[in-house]
């Protein structure tokens, strides 16, 4: 039995190119290939040296994950996302101030001081009067 040697396999000279192609526009790596087709690391520099107009063997080719003005990008995004969100709170806020001093006016009572001493700010008030729980 042949074990440990490998089937000898002939890749087209059109798939190569499709393969190259691929890995110039950044749609796989060249872990990815070696995967999918169950090549060597060296098979695929080969044949980009022999089928890429844009690859050369003296150039290290560094590719990043996502580089710092992307993540700028994405952190500016989230930025005018939170900001939107806290101006509907405020707004949420204001509406449920101003709907509070009109019903107290039309009921004749100050409904604000039968509920706490100062207004509504929008978050989470955790201590209690009364010393309750």
């Amino acid at each position: 039995m042949n074990q440990g040697r490998r089937e000898k396999r002939i890749f087209s000279d059109v798939l190569k190119r499709k393969i190259i192609k691929d890995l110039e526009l950044g749609k796989v790596t060249v872990a990815q290939v070696c995967r999918d087709y169950s090549v060597s690391h060296q098979s695929v520099y080969n044949w980009l040296e022999k089928y890429s107009s844009s690859y050369d063997k003296q150039v290290r080719i560094v590719v990043e994950g996502k580089s710092e003005s992307f993540r700028s990008k994405e952190l500016e995004k989230e930025n005018k996302e939170l900001q939107a969100a806290l101006g509907r709170k405020q707004l949420e806020v204001e509406f449920l101030n101003k709907l509070i001093e009109r019903v107290g006016k039309e009921l004749g009572v100050d409904i604000k001081k039968k509920l706490s001493t100062t207004p509504l700010t929008g978050s989470v008030n955790t201590t209690r009067k009364g010393g309750g729980k």
